[in-house]
């Protein structure tokens, strides 16, 4: 009885209570930043919080961090590479540091990472783990479950004190004591036990007039379909597996067919291959999307070594999604969690096994997806299976800034959008979304499939700063609708907001004061030492001359333009306008056509004290 109580889906103080044994017979162990989740928000949030001198601990449920960088994500989904810099910039760089120190330079490997952004999940799980190992102020604990229920949780006055956790291995439940947590988890559970108010399923189009909002049907690559009514409801966009898969045969591990295999689920698929049935428009190229083989079920984008990160297909109407059935994830319990996880795993399997294998299908289609197979030297623990599901979206929680749409959206044509000046990173993807339903009788595509584009935009602090509960911040389930989280549920942004949460919690605690009141200037000084992009130009880096100035004055109003020209003279009327928008107009010496538009920025952010 004991151990299945352990098991079961009581929060961890229930637990301690059932057991007859308190709080202090447990021990409380104090760090001053937790992190909740080894995501990599929380890999950087941590790295970020040690360099600024604070003790760390990382409390991952699995036996590996990393996420889904770690789990078959290896083609970095980033619109504007450059957009996002920090942390994620550095982890990019060290992958392509890895493949050209292990192959060489000239190598089809380092081709094939595409300087770093494509990775195989054993290489992206590697960087990770080196990252963290610099810090020896950061303890990482695995196999450590935090439960999402309000016992589970301790504060004082709203402020969050102290958290307890079950430790998977030993079944001991343990207790951790910080100055902040961290919310890192896909799911948002910390900040739900904490009693921050959150939103599961999509916004309806007239609660904030976003394009692509509530009910959708729109045919990939065209315009909204009939059926689209913008109406909201509790739906959630379908999760998957990203799939490192292989043609190479020394390193390829046949498909097998899952224990619970339902030949019915994929049927469909022999009827499509017979019409040519595509959920997008009918003038696609049958060469866009790989369709006389596997690229018929998976999007497939190649990685080095021969593997690929294989996603659903978006022009497909049956592929590696699994919607409708995903849609309780975000608040269950994690029993509830890992059967679906099961199960999407054994329906992805059956998937691939019937399109390799079903005598319906055209013995020329079987035996062209019958070439890939599991990488055999990937998750060499799990039967070459990815660990972890692509929990695409859980809890979003209701936090100081709520970030829609129209925050990534150009406030007019040729310009950008909204420039936050609390800004803590920019970023750049499309509002994107995979469907919430499955297919539906002569409908034309899946219903809340879309991608909408979007231009670089900058990142409010508030998105990650949760209502009514002090000393928690929230990088990954952070503020926005369904729209406007589409594009910030991207790793790049995620690891942004990450670094910037750890450097937020570093200042929190060197200066003692509530994490919400951290000086906006100092931590925006503190994310561009470290190299982070705050709004992005097209001609700009961390690293050069005048950077932290443009940056600043950027956020301010003062550049406005795509382009920062830094080293171009500065002409008489630009000069003009900056030092109009900043406001110390006669305030600052400058030759017109001598001095450079960089040095004139630099000038202008020392008289504001912005350097």
């Amino acid at each position: 009885m004991l151990p299945c109580l352990l098991r079961g889906t009581l929060g961890s103080w229930m637990l301690v209570a059932a057991l007859g044994v308190t709080a202090a017979d447990v021990g409380v162990s104090t760090y001053d930043v937790v992190v909740v989740g080894g995501t990599p928000g929380g890999l950087t949030a941590a790295i970020a919080a040690a360099r600024g001198g604070c003790s760390v601990v990382v409390l991952e449920r699995t036996a590996h961090v990393g996420g889904l960088p770690a789990n078959g994500l290896g083609a970095t989904d980033i619109g504007t590479r450059g957009a996002t810099g920090g942390l994620f910039a550095e982890f990019v760089q060290r992958n392509l540091a890895e493949y050209t120190a292990r192959y060489g330079a000239d190598s089809p490997q380092v081709r094939d990472c595409s300087d770093g952004y494509h990775f195989e999940p054993a290489v992206g799980e590697k960087t990770f783990l080196a990252m963290l190992a610099e810090q020896p102020r950061i303890q990482v604990r695995l196999a450590r479950q935090f439960d999402a229920d309000p016992t589970n949780t301790v504060k004082e006055a709203q402020r969050l004190v102290r958290i307890q956790v079950l430790n998977r291995q030993t079944q001991a439940v343990e207790v951790y004591q910080g100055q902040v947590f961290i919310d890192a988890t896909y799911e948002g559970d910390l900040a739900a036990a904490a009693g921050v108010p959150f939103r599961v399923g999509r916004e309806a189009q007239t609660e904030f007039q976003e394009p692509m909002a509530g009910v959708v049907y729109k045919p990939w690559g065209a315009p909204a379909g009939p059926g689209t009514s913008g109406l909201g409801d509790n739906a959630v966009q379908a999760f998957n597996y990203r799939l490192p898969l292989t043609a190479n045969p020394t390193n390829r591990v046949p498909i097998t067919k899952p224990a619970n295999y339902n030949r019915a689920e994929f049927a469909s698929l022999v009827e499509d291959l017979r019409l040519n049935r595509v959920a997008a428009p009918s003038g696609i190229k049958r060469a866009e999307i790989a369709w006389d083989g596997i690229g018929r079920l998976v999007n497939m984008v190649r990685l080095p070594n021969g593997k690929t990160d294989a996603n659903n297909q978006h022009a497909a109407f049956l592929s590696t999604d699994l919607p409708e059935e995903n849609w309780p994830w975000p608040t269950s319990t994690w029993e509830w969690r890992d059967r679906f996880a099961n199960r999407l795993r054994e329906y992805t399997l059956g998937l691939l096994w019937f399109a390799q294998n079903d005598p319906g299908l055209p013995t020329s289609f079987r035996e062209r997806c019958q070439s890939y197979g599991l990488a055999r030297d990937e998750y060499t623990d799990n039967d070459h299976f990815p660990r972890q599901v692509y929990v695409r979206e859980g809890r979003r929680v209701m936090g100081e800034h709520n970030f829609t749409a129209h925050d990534a959206l150009p406030v007019k044509l040729g310009a950008r959008p909204p420039v936050y000046s609390n800004s803590i990173t920019a970023s750049h993807y499309s509002l994107d979304s995979h469907a919430v339903r499955k297919r539906e009788s002569g409908r034309v595509h899946l219903e809340g499939f879309f991608s909408y584009p979007t231009k670089p935009y900058t990142v409010p602090f508030g998105v990650m700063v949760p209502r009514q509960v002090e000393g928690l911040l929230t990088p990954v389930p952070v503020s926005g609708t369904h729209i406007g989280f589409s594009t910030l549920r991207m790793e790049p942004c995620w690891m942004a907001m990450g670094q910037a949460a750890g450097v937020a919690a570093s200042l929190s605690r060197q200066r003692q004061i509530p994490v919400r009141q951290v000086d906006l200037l100092a931590m925006q000084r503190e994310l561009l030492r470290q190299k982070a992009v705050l709004v992005y130009f097209e001609d700009a880096r961390p690293g050069q001359v005048h950077f932290e100035a443009l940056q600043l004055l950027a956020l301010r109003g003062v550049v406005t333009e795509w382009r920062a020209e830094l080293v171009r003279p500065v002409d008489a009327g630009t000069a003009a306008r900056w030092l109009q928008a900043a406001g110390v107009a006669g305030r600052v010496e400058y030759a017109a056509g001598q001095t450079t538009r960089g040095d004139l920025l630099d000038r202008i952010a020392r008289v504001l004290g912005l350097l």
